[in-house]
């Protein structure tokens, strides 16, 4: 492997790792103000890139279906909280990841019915001819990915670390009853968390159908996999979330480059359950406590 050849694999890693860590960003957001593993979280990316897709075939152009297609999967988010994650709150913690994995099935064949079986495409958000840096072929596609990661967790330090909202949201996951005694209504937080994960999730959908095609499908390998960044980041922290996605993408890259795509999935598994073995708070997480 010649230094060209590595640089293609840690961009395309980083790439795909950036899916990840918006996913897991979900994934943690709702787990620390619910308790709730949601693994319809992928599904929220396949919503928010097929409404996207099919919005701009109604003749609405990118930069108006973006935002229409995050709201719309944003407000399914919250829909979903409100009609079948709140009345079952006080069930058992398999109960209510019976009722994600149910939703997630349900959401996939709701997908097919909707939009059939057939590939959807996107066009490039970045019309921008590809960067060659020192033999690697950089998309600038995959630049925009970093982008929107890098803007995405600023602005999510900026609400959970300056602004009310925020840190209301932060107290009702650390002790919902003292937030509750100082007048947090811990349930709108429960539905926020929900809104902003399925907003995190579209985002995420949308700005990987460039690269690869939409289907109906496409939610359940990559909620996976945000699920496998949370876990090695840490369930507790944002920013740790992040670089397990990083680090998830970086490990399938090379994987697939050096070995074969065959082997990728079970080398990430395998990470997986090193983490676990060794660091069961992740390799950035801590005991308690949502952190950004």
């Amino acid at each position: 492997m010649d230094f060209a050849q590595f640089l293609q694999f840690l961009i395309t890693g980083l790439t795909v790792g950036s899916i990840y860590a918006l996913l897991a960003i979900g994934f943690v957001t709702i787990y620390n103000t619910t308790g709730i593993l949601n693994f319809a979280q992928g599904e929220f990316a396949m919503i928010g890139a097929m409404s996207c897709i099919s919005l701009i075939g109604f003749g609405l152009p990118m930069f108006a279906a973006i935002p229409i297609a995050i709201l719309f999967t944003a407000f399914i988010g919250l829909f979903i909280e409100r009609t079948l994650i709140k009345p079952a709150r006080k069930s058992a913690p398999v109960t209510l990841v019976v009722i994600t994995i149910g939703l997630s099935i349900f959401l996939k064949g709701l997908g097919l019915i909707i939009w059939g079986t057939y590939p959807k495409t996107l066009s490039p958000i970045v019309q921008i001819k590809p960067i060659h840096f020192f033999g690697a072929v950089i998309n600038p596609q995959s630049l925009f990915i970093f982008a929107i990661l890098i803007v995405l967790l600023a602005l999510l330090y900026f609400f959970f670390d300056k602004t009310f909202i925020g840190s209301a949201l932060r107290a009702s996951e650390t002790n919902p009853r003292a937030a509750s005694l100082m007048g947090i209504n811990t349930q709108a937080m429960s539905g926020l968390s929900f809104t902003l994960a399925a907003a995190l999730g579209a985002i995420a959908g949308i700005i990987i159908a460039p690269l690869t095609d939409a289907t109906y499908e496409m939610g359940f390998l990559i909620g996976l996999k945000g699920f496998v960044a949370m876990v090695i980041g840490g369930m507790n922290n944002i920013s740790g979330a992040v670089m397990g996605g990083l680090v998830l993408g970086v490990v399938e890259a090379f994987s697939s480059g050096l070995l074969s795509s065959t082997y990728s999935d079970a080398i990430s598994f395998t990470v997986l359950l090193l983490v676990l073995f060794f660091r069961p708070n992740g390799l950035f997480g801590k005991a308690t406590g949502l952190r950004v």
